[in-house]
């Protein structure tokens, strides 16, 4: 298979940021209901829009505004001093530019997508970030991959969604893209097989080998 088409998500496949959510998780869940609930349960939401996660606790829209509202506070504070590189991935990434288009498509907002990317040095090596405020439906529906290819001028058969999430995998298959799962992120094996990705990728030069 050759790929002409790159889609990359961003958090735990190209920013190690999980610490940094879950932290800030916690924190809004001890604001609003006291105490945090297991790992399990954030994990669960993990690569989907706040909203979507929160209303696991709350169906009160203004609630939940001030939940994301909290979380995000939390986060622009603890963002720069919390992220990190994951080794290799940078260098991955670089040896794929020239052949072919690079795309994000992440459950972030566009402008915290964007300051993941300048923390890494790497805004400008995307022809296009989609982030959940960018679409009506976010992952694991298909329209961030399908809107994302569209504007890199794609075809399903070249390109390929690289994520760390069962959310990513399910966007990718609904999408008619080949779809690759990371193992340096949170999730493992077997959060992942269900979802039969094309590919496995255990360490980041395994990109330059797709």
């Amino acid at each position: 298979m050759s790929y002409r088409t790159w889609l990359f998500d961003l958090d735990g496949t190209l920013l190690d940021s999980v610490d940094l959510i879950v932290t800030c998780y916690r924190h809004t869940l001890t604001v609003h209901r006291g105490t945090p609930p297991d790992d399990e349960v954030w994990l669960a939401g993990l690569g989907t829009p706040l909203r979507e996660q929160f209303k696991l606790f709350t169906d009160d829209p203004a609630e939940l505004d001030a939940m994301v509202a909290t979380y995000h506070d939390h986060n622009l504070a603890h963002h720069d001093a919390m992220i990190r590189e994951y080794p290799g991935v940078k260098q991955a990434v670089a040896s794929l530019r020239g052949r072919g288009r690079l795309g994000i498509v992440t459950s972030k907002l566009h402008a915290g997508a964007r300051r993941g990317l300048r923390f890494l040095g790497m805004e400008d090596w995307f022809d296009v970030v989609i982030g959940a405020d960018d679409v009506t439906r976010a992952k694991p529906d298909p329209e961030p991959v399908l809107t994302a290819m569209e504007r890199l001028g794609g075809k399903p058969a070249a390109t390929v969604f690289v994520g760390d999430s069962p959310h990513d995998m399910a966007a990718g298959r609904a999408a008619g893209v080949r779809t690759a799962a990371v193992l340096w992120g949170p999730f493992g094996r077997d959060h992942l097989t269900p979802h039969t990705p094309d590919h496995w990728l255990e360490y980041p030069d395994a990109l330059t080998r797709l």
